[in-house]
């Protein structure tokens, strides 16, 4: 990949990232359009549903400097028409000379983007990038239900909360901060009533100036009632007599990149049903001794019960550490 590209790819995966929480059920898509000299043009990412796609978006702020130019794009340009038109065409009709994408398109229907450009005379190239914003909606596409990321946080030792079920603050300020603007970046949020009644959660995106204008929906899993005074009966939430019915239901609404911050019994639940595909792990420079574990596993278990996930990302957030991983067989 040649430096132009690659800082074209940079610039387009922000821009993806930008918008992530706002499209779907549309993927999170950037684009970058350079003129015919290699410099940047244009830069655009998808509207929210009903509105123009990164392409379009990224061609209007180029104009005609895009004649000649090179597309750069997080995922495969669409073939098909739904509210919007193929945006492999809108790119034939500007005259851009050459196509990068990152990622192909899994959704049978928008499939072959590439290939109509390829027919039309334009330079095609499939980059292989994992771009961290698309990777839920590329995975929720291929599973055909919403994809489920796991966070929670724990010490050193091992432990979610203490011995009393207490667990505030676990982590330090930084942490607590990146939490919410996760949130903010997700279609759903989904907690046991285990955790509404023990905890009262309001389950919404916070920053310093208040809420954010991208908040989550609110989603508990349960049979248990939720008391009428609690912070999502303010709000406003869904709730769900089974896991199942809660993901068909959130699929169906369009939503496909959900965080499970749940208890240990309804996360154990999902990982045994192979519904975790991803977790982020919040880990605090701190030890308890003594304490509540992320999970509730019932039973003896040997070394070849493991679940094994991938890391994919670390970074440092004041003395905490999150880490991110997906399914190994993903």
């Amino acid at each position: 990949m040649t430096p132009d590209i690659r800082s074209a790819l940079a610039l387009a995966t922000d821009a993806s990232d930008k918008v992530r929480g706002t499209t779907s059920p549309n993927p999170p898509v950037g684009a970058v359009i350079l003129d015919a000299r290699g410099e940047v043009a244009g830069v655009g990412a998808t509207q929210p549903p009903g509105g123009a796609h990164a392409e379009v978006m990224a061609l209007a702020a180029a104009g005609e400097r895009a004649r000649g130019g090179t597309a750069v794009v997080t995922l495969e340009p669409c073939n098909h028409t739904g509210r919007t038109g193929p945006c492999s065409q809108a790119l034939i009709h500007a005259g851009i000379a050459r196509v990068f994408y990152a990622n192909p398109d899994p959704f049978p229907q928008a499939a072959g983007g590439a290939d109509h450009l390829q027919q039309a005379g334009v330079e095609t190239h499939l980059l292989n990038e994992p771009v961290p914003a698309l990777m839920p909606w590329l995975r929720a596409t291929i599973l055909e239900r919403p994809h489920v990321t796991l966070k929670f946080a724990g010490t050193l030792d091992g432990f979610a909360a203490a011995t009393d079920g207490t667990s505030q603050w676990i982590t330090g300020e930084q942490a607590r901060a990146f939490v919410h603007t996760d949130r903010a970046k997700r279609d759903a949020i989904i907690v046991g009533t285990g955790t509404v009644l023990a905890d009262d959660p309001s389950l919404t995106a916070r920053g310093p100036n208040g809420l954010y204008s991208q908040q989550p929906r609110r989603v508990v899993v349960g049979g248990r009632r939720v008391p009428d005074g609690s912070n999502l009966n303010r709000l406003g939430f869904e709730q769900y007599a089974g896991i199942n019915d809660a993901l068909i239901a959130l699929w169906q609404a369009g939503c496909r990149d959900v965080l499970l911050e749940g208890g240990p019994t309804l996360a154990t639940a999902m990982l045994r049903d192979g519904l975790v595909d991803a977790i982020q792990a919040y880990i605090a420079p701190a030890l308890l001794g003594a304490g509540r574990s992320v999970l509730s596993w019932d039973g003896d278990t040997t070394i070849s019960d493991i679940k094994r996930f991938s890391t994919t990302a670390v970074r440092q957030l004041g003395d905490d550490v999150l880490i991110d991983m997906i399914r190994k067989d993903h």
